[in-house]
Parts: C-alpha cells; sequence; structure tokens
C-alpha cells in the first residue's frame, strides 16, 4: 500500500500581511520620499507666498480693505490657497494613479496575482496604503501651512489661531483632500493602466470639470456641488456667504466621503474583471 505524499497548502494571506507587503512596496521605490518631499515643498510654498504677499502689502491696503480682511477671517484663505489646492490635487491623484500604475508597466502585477489570488484583498491592501499615506501626507502640509502662513500674518497682528472658527474645518478639509484624490487617482491607474492617460483623466475629472461648472443654474451648481473641489471650497468657507444656490458644510463632507469610497470600489472591483 503506497502512501500518497500530500503536498503542504500555503495559508491563504491575512489582510494585515497584505497591507504590511503594499506598504513595503509603496516605501522601498526611491522615487516615493522624493515625491512626497517635493510634493510637500510646493504646497507649503504656495500657501506661505500667498500670506507674505499679504503680510508685504499690508501697509498698502486702505482701512476699509483690512477692516474687510480681518472681520471676513481671510486669513484663513492663506492659510490653504487655491493654488496649493491645485497642487495638493495633481500631487495626490499622481501618486495614487502611479501606485498601480508601475506595477503593470513592470510586470510585477503578475507576480503579486500569483503570490495573491486574492487579486481584491489586494487591491483593498493597495487602496488603504494609498489612503492612509496620503493621509499623512495631507496632514502635515495642511498643519505646516496653517502655522507658517498665521505666523506670517502674525507680524501684523491678523494671523489666527485653531481656535478661530473654521480653522480646524479648514485644515481636516484641505489634509483630506489629499487621500480622495488620490483615490481617485489610483482608480483611474487601475481602468486605464497608463501613467500619462490615468494623470490626464484626473486632470479632467478633479479640476477641469469644476472649473467650467457655475453655481448660477441650478443644474450647473448641483453638477459643480458634487465635486471635490468644490466640496473643499464649501468647506473653506466661513460666515454669510450669499451664492445663488447654498449647501451644507454636512454636504461637502459627504461628497468627499462618496467620492472617496466609490474610487476605491472601482478599483478594487475592476481588478477583478481583468485578465491580468
Amino acid at each position: 500500500m503506497t502512501a500518497l505524499a500530500l503536498a503542504p497548502t500555503e495559508p491563504r494571506a491575512r489582510f494585515r500581511d497584505l497591507v504590511a507587503a503594499e506598504w513595503s512596496k509603496l516605501w522601498s521605490l526611491r522615487s516615493t520620499g522624493w515625491s512626497f518631499l517635493l510634493g510637500a515643498l510646493a504646497v507649503v510654498a504656495f500657501n506661505a507666498g500667498q500670506a507674505w504677499d499679504h503680510y508685504r502689502y499690508w501697509t498698502s491696503y486702505d482701512a476699509a480693505s483690512r477692516a474687510a480682511f480681518v472681520r471676513d477671517g481671510r486669513a484663513l484663505w492663506d492659510a490653504f490657497t487655491g493654488n496649493a489646492a491645485m497642487v495638493l490635487i495633481l500631487w495626490a491623484a499622481a501618486t495614487g494613479a502611479m501606485a498601480v500604475v508601475t506595477e503593470y508597466g513592470s510586470g510585477s502585477i503578475r507576480t503579486s496575482f500569483a503570490a495573491v489570488p486574492a487579486r481584491r484583498s489586494l487591491m483593498a491592501a493597495k487602496a488603504l496604503v494609498v489612503a492612509v499615506a496620503t493621509t499623512g501626507f495631507g496632514g502635515v502640509v495642511a498643519g505646516v501651512s496653517f502655522w507658517s502662513s498665521q505666523a506670517v500674518l502674525s507680524a501684523h497682528g491678523i494671523g489666527l489661531s485653531l481656535g478661530h472658527p473654521g480653522a480646524v474645518r479648514t485644515v481636516a478639509a484641505s489634509a483630506l483632500l489629499a487621500p480622495v484624490s488620490a483615490l481617485v487617482g489610483l482608480a483611474l491607474g487601475t481602468l486605464l493602466r497608463s501613467g500619462a492617460a490615468s494623470i490626464v483623466a484626473s486632470v479632467v475629472l478633479l479640476l477641469v470639470v469644476p472649473a467650467v461648472t457655475s453655481e448660477k443654474r441650478h443644474w450647473s451648481a448641483v453638477l459643480a456641488h458634487l465635486q471635490p473641489e468644490r466640496a473643499w471650497q464649501r468647506l473653506l468657507q466661513t460666515g454669510n456667504w450669499e451664492v445663488p444656490y447654498p449647501w451644507t458644510a454636512g454636504g461637502a463632507w459627504l461628497v468627499y466621503a462618496t467620492w472617496a469610497l466609490v474610487a476605491a470600489g472601482v478599483a478594487i472591483l475592476a481588478v477583478g474583471h481583468r485578465d491580468q
């Protein structure tokens, strides 16, 4: 009677092991550290530069303009400017896209799928890593931007503290704009598998569409309010803002959450329906 030798079966990878592997994979690339550093410097520089501009020309403003600046809390707009938000969106979307596109380009994605047949679990781990890394990045640049911009303005006594109404929301909204954009980039990278195409699509979806929508008509205002970039603008608003079709800060937070969850879901589901 011959005994049959049974090959030992590999234990199924735990999700936390997949997350650890994806985290190591992200930071093993030399370009990752440089990308995070240069992105942070660019975002903070735009914000500090705007604050410096107001500091430098403060004495040339008339009394009414200076009073309005203080009354309306416009120092918060120096804490995170529109130009900085645009750079953050572009950086985060590109980071999210390249997290998956580089693997498709090098062919290493085949090795990953061979090692982990549960593709959706693997992509869920990648999405989580991208979200955590970019959330940390967003928190650092938003916090440093707030501190540096208000420190500059404080030289004229017009800087604000985190205790000022709307300050914490400004920092949080600016920080979370990063993971939302990164997950959109990840989803587009999974669908298109091309770095250039994914970045172009991200620009169109996250920046061009909000730019061409207007709040003067109801249908256009609804479309505008569904965009993350417009949600960020709404969350930075303080006081009474007169707009044709007003909406709430809660609605803006919901837009953030919806885009993040839908983008992650698209990336996770799409990878299970592709050959590689």
